[in-house]
């Protein structure tokens, strides 16, 4: 007997070293369907790589980057135990902040970590990542899978990412491009998307809703809704800006889409936009009235329906709302800018919500 047989391995510490470099082999054709002309090999080495000899055909490029994670929307999906949507989530989150300042996303790379390497849960994660790269034209440049023993559960997992995208410097938006008189076109999310998890599995526990639940006002269970993927718009804010007088995107994330539009004003202007212009998705209903939350709280964690707000000039709001639209994107006009005093931009919300 060797040395190496006498005592504990790895294996026995919890980490199956087989199960990761099978993971691997059982992803790397869903990394392939992302291959980007510029990508440079395939997965497998030490770091992914991307011809940079696109950025020669910029005159001034500006690189942006872009980090974040699904939150604990991946516990609904480990008690569902529903896999192949959450990676979708990671690119939204991640693709739609670089088109927030009018960067294309060029590549990304993600971080799996689980208590235990399933290589078919592994997998499936990876494929709806590799899905949410289709949709928003970015190549998955590589990643890293991990286990964690006795840190994670062996059915938990949690999933990051990081992204690059570029922009000419003189097509950057942002505050210093909006004015009072713009309109914001709000665009239709897809449901809850990333955000508020924590408090919608407080409004589970606290009203014993159970996943499988059939509530009125949802046309699939509780969970299945819950999980729906957050729409992507990277490519849809991209054909956006090149045809339309666009000024900033605001990505409706954390905080709610008052505090994400007042991110992109400028001192001294204030948005207002008019609840009345649209009906926020049933499943937000479901968790205010389980929760007995109130609607400042709910528009203060949830995107309340819209998942990117555009702040265009006021003669192109039509051309945008029709623009969205023949993409598939349900978008509409919800307000204005409008000259305010003070040391930063406001937004707020008036009226009620339609229905």
């Amino acid at each position: 007997m060797t040395a190496a047989d006498s005592g504990p391995g790895y294996a026995a510490a919890g980490v199956d070293i087989d199960a990761g470099e099978s993971a691997v082999e059982l992803i790397r054709e869903h990394v392939a369907r992302t291959a980007r002309p510029e990508v440079i090999g395939g997965i497998g080495g030490f770091a992914g790589l991307f011809d940079a000899r696109k950025l020669a055909s910029y005159r001034r490029p500006v690189l942006a980057t872009s980090t974040d994670g699904v939150g604990t929307k991946v516990m609904i999906a480990s008690r569902l135990r529903r896999y192949d949507t959450v990676g979708i989530d990671l690119v939204a989150m991640v693709a739609d902040d670089l088109v927030a300042c009018g960067a294309e996303p060029l590549f990304l790379t993600d971080y799996v970590v689980c208590g235990s390497v399933l290589p078919e849960r592994v997998a499936a994660i990876v494929s709806g990542v590799a899905a949410g790269c289709a949709q928003a034209g970015c190549a998955l440049l590589g990643g890293e899978t991990a286990e964690h023993p006795g840190h994670f559960g062996p059915d938990d997992f949690d999933l990051a990412g990081a992204a690059t995208g570029v922009v000419e410097a003189d097509e950057l938006l942002g505050p210093d491009r909006v004015k009072a008189g713009d309109a914001v076109i709000a665009m239709a999310s897809s449901g809850v998307h990333c955000n508020g998890f924590s408090l919608v599995r407080m409004v589970l526990d606290r009203a014993g809703l159970a996943l499988d639940a059939q509530l009125p006002g949802l046309d699939r269970p509780l969970g299945e809704e819950l999980l729906v993927p957050a729409r992507i718009y990277a490519l849809d804010c991209l054909s956006l800006a090149r045809s339309g007088d666009v000024h900033a995107y605001a990505h409706i994330t954390g905080g709610g889409l008052a505090a994400n539009l007042a991110r992109v004003l400028p001192p001294g202007t204030a948005a207002v936009l008019d609840r009345g212009s649209w009906r926020p998705p049933p499943v937000f209903g479901v968790l205010a009235e389980h929760g007995k939350l109130p609607r400042d709280e709910m528009e203060r964690v949830f995107n309340m329906g819209v998942g990117m707000a555009a702040v265009v000039a006021a003669g192109a709001a039509n051309q945008a709302v029709s623009l969205l639209a023949a993409r598939g994107v349900p978008a509409w006009h919800a307000g204005e800018v409008i000259r305010e005093p003070g040391p930063r931009g406001t937004a707020r919300l008036t009226g009620s919500y339609a229905g």
